[in-house]
């Protein structure tokens, strides 16, 4: 079981690993230098630890203890508890949730066994907004996709607030990084995928009239410019969103949510 530790000083050396959350910069560096993600919220450390990820301590406040009894009781890892103010004086702001678990970080999977079994993946561009990367893996893993690959530039999945906005989904959803990202087109046809770009491309066709093949592969670019000319090139085809009232584009994760919709696996 784990062991409670009250703690009063906000500095104390043992929540290191949960100072200045809001700082992104500082923390995607640390948290991969020490191997840990932070979950937020008892649901999404339940989902953690369900999906099999192990927790290097926790940081709660007194009134989550009976929530979290069952997962407490399942680990040796320290639980530090401390009132209210003084986790939002650790962590740089207010934790209405009141949980919060420092998990040690799961090896990454590799692209082939991303690939080996799925039929439905998606795949994304130059990402950089943690709240866009959540919200994809939600869409996709609640509409049937069996997997995400990122660019090397795509936010982590295993940031505080990616993880919150999917709900968890990262921790089921198979992703992996594509660290060759010139080659990755062939490399998704070598695997037997076929590619379909989102784009505004004058040639693309309406997402609706398409006929995804068995393996289909989604690709999706960046907030601002879209999918880069190699992709669009490269891709087998160029597809759009038919828009109405003259507004030519979504917001990057509500257009994953209708192209997931448009392609997900009818057998389902």
């Amino acid at each position: 079981m784990a062991d409670l530790i009250a703690l009063d000083d906000p500095r104390d050396e043992r929540l290191r690993d949960y100072t200045d959350l809001r700082d992104v910069q500082l923390r995607t560096t640390v948290e991969h230098e020490r191997g840990i993600y932070i979950a937020e919220g008892e649901k999404v450390i339940h989902r953690a630890v369900a999906a099999g990820h192990e927790p290097k301590s926790f940081l709660l406040a007194p009134r989550w203890l009976d929530n979290l009894a069952e997962v407490l009781e399942q680990t040796d890892a320290p639980a530090y508890v401390l009132d209210e103010k003084a986790i939002e004086r650790v962590t740089g702001f207010h934790v209405h949730r009141g949980a919060l678990a420092a998990m040690h970080r799961p090896t990454e999977r590799s692209v082939a066994d991303v690939l080996a079994t799925a039929k439905r993946v998606l795949v994304a561009e130059d990402l950089v907004d943690h709240t866009n990367i959540g919200a994809i893996m939600r869409n996709v893993a609640a509409l049937g996709f069996d997997g995400v690959l990122l660019s090397p530039r795509c936010a982590d999945p295993l940031y505080r607030r990616s993880i919150k906005v999917a709900m968890g989904a990262v921790f089921s959803l198979p992703w992996a990084r594509i660290e060759d990202w010139y080659g990755a087109p062939q490399l998704l046809r070598e695997h037997g995928f076929t590619s379909y770009a989102m784009t505004l491309a004058d040639d693309a066709v309406a997402i609706d009239d398409i006929e995804p093949a068995e393996r289909a592969a989604v690709i999706v670019g960046s907030e601002g410019p879209g999918l880069s000319e190699h992709w669009q090139r490269e891709a087998d085809h160029r597809v759009i969103i038919p828009m109405a009232a003259g507004i030519d584009s979504l917001n990057v994760a509500a257009s994953t949510a209708i192209a997931c919709w448009e392609f997900r696996p009818r057998s389902r």
